[in-house]
């Protein structure tokens, strides 16, 4: 059982200019998007285990090496992150199943050396509907610098009986970081960092 992929699509952004000032370092995000059959579209399936143990080595293997090929490495990569989008003849289950197992994450992550998980979204909609791919920093959850989305579309995609599942990433945060992290604000309120909740 393999995935019946249509078409890949990859993104690629590179911003050197970015709030009216040059960046210091291009700010570079791409992705990579596969257009995959729904094997579930159009009626209700209790086990989704069999597609998804199926699937998800086999996109998260050839999605990762085509992430590292526009990298040029994984050290190069510093903030990570996946999505999918279901067409409107499936479920969000769908789109989740074949991006939450670790049989396709754990390619990605792996291969970039990350210890943070992976930011994701998971939706539903019609062709050319907006993708969304957040990033976090590969090592380290509170590095606001490195909270980012990539957004784009595929205008002949996902049909509706389709999935396209996405993996994101950024060699850097963003050129002109001046927030702070998160770190500061749990001083700030008392909070223990390795107990943000206080629970």
């Amino acid at each position: 059982m393999h995935p019946d992929i249509r078409k890949i699509v990859t993104y690629d952004e590179e911003v050197l200019v970015e709030g009216f000032r040059k960046a210091d370092t291009p700010w570079r995000m791409f992705a990579v998007a596969a257009v995959v059959r729904n094997p579930w579209a159009g009626r209700y399936v209790e086990d989704l285990k069999p597609e998804i143990q199926a699937y998800g080595p086999v996109l998260g293997e050839m999605m990762t090496d085509r992430m590292i090929r526009l990298a040029g490495s994984g050290d190069a990569i510093e903030a990570y992150g996946k999505a999918a989008v279901v067409g409107l003849n499936g479920e969000v289950e769908h789109a989740s199943g074949l991006i939450h197992t670790l049989r396709f994450g754990n390619h990605y992550r792996e291969a970039v050396g990350a210890k943070s998980y992976l930011a994701f979204t998971n939706t539903r909609g019609p062709a050319n509907a907006p993708i969304m791919v957040p990033l976090m920093d590969k090592n380290d959850a509170g590095r606001r610098s490195h909270y980012l989305t990539i957004q784009f579309s595929i205008p002949d995609a996902p049909r509706d009986d389709e999935i396209i599942v996405v993996l994101g990433a950024a060699t850097g945060g963003r050129p002109h970081h001046r927030i702070g992290d998160r770190y500061q604000d749990l001083k700030d309120l008392g909070h223990d960092i390795d107990n943000p909740a206080s629970v």
